[in-house]
């Protein structure tokens, strides 16, 4: 009982760091909105606006992405609370310099804001594989896809609080939704660094794909404690320490082995297709239902949170049926087939908030809930495969190298979107989005087929 309250608590505080994570990112979807009333001052017109917004999420996306890369390999040779500590708080202070400190100075630079994106989102690279590989620490493979199909809702529901944390303090102006945000996000990397627990070692217990062992060895506890032959008994505690001493311990393992795992680079490639079209929703979503429709942006945000109620109840539903079945692509793969469906759905929905909010819910269920599992449970899958043999410390770097490349394939595609849209309009803007899914789809049937 004290390690499950243990574990409870651990995923609680693995949680928080992406509530922190997606409170700053859903308060630049706000910004967004707002940052688009200012082309006068900053921009010819409304299209150099939006082609510049468009430009602003792929910086961040690939910078997030080449820190992944960096990230899982130091996640795996580090302390993973310092690495998350150093990311939470770095973060906050480049988000409030970039949203509040900006603007109560009244200076407004392009390239200042592009420099300002592209640190935050090396910055917040450390986050992703690091508390996959505490999860995979804590928890076993037995149940893992509920578990963290369930864990990797967490995302989502920073995307809702933070969107609701962002349109009750803009009216007072964007630079406050930065600041309190910010403010937040740097108590949250202030907790983690003093309340994180990183696997069960630390209390004691070790963890491996079959079970919990106490660390400590209690051969000798049921000897009495006065004993004639003490010496003997010394003498033999001593070996016993010394063995302790001379147990191998695990290595991390290269960014190259990591790569040439199997499975790593199709579900990194198939990863790229999904987070394009799942980051697509997230950056661009509230802007279309403004634009579009014409709706009201606290009512556009609002609504836009569907979206991830959706892929809230995906991940943890379909990571329960993947467990049941033992396997996780054909799960997969009939989510994305129907996702096709899903997204001409929602390309013809009407101008009405309800069916729009049934028809978001929806595609995130299908598309939210398979980029939860691969981001988390079929990362750690991947990242305890047998093919390691009696290295384990490779989670955080596999974690990364999946995460980094979608986030190259989602920064690829936030600038493809700005430029469709300009040049062809929103449809053509979802008939990219039904390709994307359709790879997708293809890979998981692919995979499933070997």
């Amino acid at each position: 009982p004290k390690l499950t309250q243990t574990k409870k608590k651990k995923t609680l505080h693995i949680s928080l760091h992406q509530y922190f994570k997606h409170y700053i990112l859903s308060v630049w979807q706000k910004y967004k909105l707002t940052f688009s009333q200012l082309e006068n001052q900053l921009f010819a017109d409304v299209e150099e606006a939006t082609l510049f917004l468009g430009a602003l999420d792929s910086i961040f996306l690939f910078s997030y992405a080449v820190g992944l890369y960096i990230s899982g390999v130091i996640g795996d040779r580090f302390n993973l609370r310092y690495v998350l500590s150093f990311g939470l708080c770095g973060s906050a202070v480049t988000e409030f310099v970039f949203g509040t400190l900006t603007e109560w100075l009244h200076f407004y630079n392009v390239y200042f804001y592009c420099i300002l994106w592209v640190i935050n989102g090396l910055l917040q690279s450390t986050v992703w594989p690091c508390v996959v590989a505490i999860m995979g620490n804590w928890f076993g493979k037995s149940g893992r896809g509920f578990i963290f199909g369930l864990w990797s809702a967490c995302a989502s529901v920073g995307n809702i609080l933070g969107a609701f944390l962002a349109s009750s303090v803009l009216k007072y102006g964007y630079e406050y939704a930065f600041l309190v945000t910010s403010v937040v996000q740097f108590a949250g990397g202030v907790v983690v660094f003093f309340g994180l627990l990183t696997s069960p070692k630390e209390i004691g217990e070790d963890y491996s794909e079959t079970g919990l062992r106490s660390v400590t060895r209690d051969s000798d506890s049921q000897h009495p404690l006065m004993n004639d032959d003490e010496d003997a008994l010394c003498d033999e505690y001593s070996i016993q320490q010394r063995d302790e001493e001379l147990e191998p311990q695990p290595k991390a393992i290269g960014f190259l082995q990591a790569f040439c795992l199997p499975g790593v680079i199709p579900y990194s490639l198939a990863y790229a297709c999904l987070k394009l079209v799942n980051y697509s929703f997230f950056f661009w979503l509230p802007f279309y239902l403004c634009n579009n429709f014409g709706w009201k942006e606290v009512q556009a945000d609002r609504l836009s949170v569907w979206y991830d109620v959706g892929g809230i109840v995906g991940g943890t539903v379909q990571g329960l049926i993947s467990d049941v079945l033992g396997k996780r692509a054909p799960v997969l793969a009939i989510s994305l087939l129907l996702a096709m469906g899903a997204l001409v759905g929602y390309s013809h929905s009407p101008n009405n908030q309800l069916v729009n909010g049934a028809l978001l819910a929806t595609t995130g269920f299908l598309i939210g809930g398979p980029s939860n599992i691969i981001s988390s449970a079929i990362s750690a899958d991947l990242g305890r495969q047998g093919a390691l043999q009696n290295s384990q410390q490779a989670l955080a770097t596999v974690t990364g190298i999946v995460d980094g490349t979608g986030s190259i394939g989602a920064a690829g595609g936030q600038y493809l979107v700005s430029l469709i849209e300009s040049k062809l309009g929103w449809m053509c803007v979802f008939y990219f989005f039904i390709i994307m899914v359709g790879c997708d789809a293809t890979a998981q049937v692919h995979t499933f087929s070997q």
